[in-house]
């Protein structure tokens, strides 16, 4: 990795608790929890709110036939959003799901994939405060496989906080942050959505990772929910670049004309209490070296 480290510069400002980027048709789409919202900011860092979403809006992600999908977190759903406007329950994500739902990644066969706490993570954290990481350990939970009709199957288990996830562009391989064993995971990925061959795919020491986002040279670009920074990981584990922000950073995303921009969302800590009632999360981005590629 080179000594020079890049650094991220300021796009948009004043969020609660920004998450979930994704890139499309032009504009960088996000949620942003605790004021249950999504929303989308042009090249500019023109923003606009597309839709308001009850219980708290996390992933994201198009079907086929262009309609959103989104997770609401709280009540363990995903919604989706109907061409005329209209949001609608499209999957259950109980009891499979033990706690609030997390990110998410829609395939082009639109089928989804949909991580979830597994436990009450803010209360974990006070409790434990610096010895996070030691034992006991929290209880691993499930990742769900959301089918195009709604329909619901455990896609995964055992997984130590899923979070993350992204599909290479042939759709055959699936990787997985697991935010609490400091990797990333991959997966076979079959015609009817099974995952299979699971394996570590990069252990990444001091790390927390959570949004991740994948680059044409198939290397992951990996947001520290621990630390001020996005890595950019090679298979195996080799960090092959990193990007400084102002804050801990929580998810990332390529985007723009070229997708050679790389959207980072940072608050100052992720704690429901503290960030739910301030204004200090924000978007910053960087130009990098080789475009996104793949899902999401």
């Amino acid at each position: 990795m080179s000594n020079d480290t890049r650094r991220s510069e300021p796009f948009v400002s004043g969020l609660s608790f920004g998450e979930c980027p994704r890139w499309h048709d032009g504009r960088l789409w996000y949620s942003d929890f605790y004021t249950s919202t999504v929303s989308s900011a042009d090249v500019e860092g023109d923003v606009r709110v597309e839709l308001e979403v009850p219980g708290e809006p996390g992933g994201l992600g198009w079907l086929p036939d262009g309609r959103l999908l989104v997770v609401a977190r709280k009540p363990r759903t995903v919604l989706r959003w109907e061409h005329d406007g209209s949001l609608v329950h499209h999957a259950d994500l109980r009891p499979a799901a033990t706690y609030h739902a997390n990110d998410m990644v829609v395939c082009a066969d639109g089928r989804a994939y949909v991580g979830n706490f597994g436990f009450d993570l803010d209360t974990f954290i006070e409790e434990r405060g610096a010895h996070f990481f030691d034992p006991p350990r929290p209880p691993t939970t499930v990742l769900i496989r959301v089918d195009p009709d709604g329909t619901t199957a455990v896609a995964a288990e055992d997984i130590d906080f899923p979070n993350g996830t992204v599909v290479f562009p042939d759709g055959k391989t699936l990787v997985l942050a697991e935010t609490l064993g400091g990797r990333l995971i991959a997966f076979d990925r079959g015609p009817d959505g099974s995952l299979t061959n699971r394996r570590v795919w990069a252990q990444i020491p001091r790390c927390s990772p959570d949004g991740i986002c994948l680059d044409a040279e198939g290397r992951v670009w990996v947001a520290n929910a621990v630390g001020p920074e996005c890595l950019l990981v090679a298979e195996g584990g080799e960090v092959v670049d990193r990007v400084a922000t102002s804050q801990n950073c929580f998810a990332c995303m390529l985007g723009g004309a070229d997708r050679r921009t790389l959207y980072l969302m940072t608050a100052p800590i992720s704690t429901e209490s503290v960030v739910s009632m301030t204004r200090e999360a924000a978007i910053e981005r960087v130009d990098v070296d080789v475009p996104g590629a793949g899902l999401p």
